[in-house]
């Protein structure tokens, strides 16, 4: 029985040195694939800024007015009247664009990162589709750099109109 004994204790000795060269290996694997792995670099959260650029088009000029998410505060406002010599380029899609590009420096240099749209015609007894350039200058806001929102017609339309200028049998020419 004294030989039984004495032979345990070997067994018990040799099983945990198998056991500690085992999680040897395997630590110096785990180290291996932690140093095999390249370290990503944190990513910096974006703070995102929104506002809003409200455009009125007209067949006469083009006004692009980018204030915050409230309306309250304007942060740039520009025309195409700004922008061209001749009375008769004003609403052109040209100066509109022109004008956007202005505007759009403006509000990258205030931190805004993107822009909900609110396009307005002149509406009630005027035109209630907007004018030439409405469309070039949502095009330029969108290469500005701009993440674009939600784009809203927010033509005045009268449920029921006001009475049209010339009188009862209209202008006589």
């Amino acid at each position: 029985m004294s030989e039984a004994v004495e032979e345990k204790p070997e067994t018990v000795v040799e099983a945990t040195e198998e056991v500690v060269e085992a999680t040897e290996e395997v630590v110096e694997a785990t180290e291996e694939v932690v140093e095999a792995k390249p370290q990503e670099p944190t990513k910096t959260k974006v703070v995102e800024k929104w506002g809003i650029a409200h455009i009125f088009s007209s067949y006469n000029n083009t006004i692009i007015h980018i204030t915050d998410l409230t309306g309250a505060e304007t942060v740039s406002i520009s025309s195409g009247g700004h922008h061209v010599n001749a009375d008769r380029y004003e609403s052109s899609p040209f100066a509109a664009m022109k004008a956007a590009n202005v505007v759009s420096e403006s509000a990258k240099i205030k931190g805004f990162t993107g822009l909900h749209i609110r396009v307005r015609a002149v509406g009630g007894v005027g035109s209630r589709v907007p004018g030439p350039g409405a469309q070039a200058a949502i095009r330029a806001l969108a290469r500005g750099g701009f993440r674009i929102g939600k784009i809203d017609d927010v033509t005045p339309i009268p449920h029921d109109t006001t009475r049209k200028k010339g009188g009862k049998r209209g202008r006589r020419v």
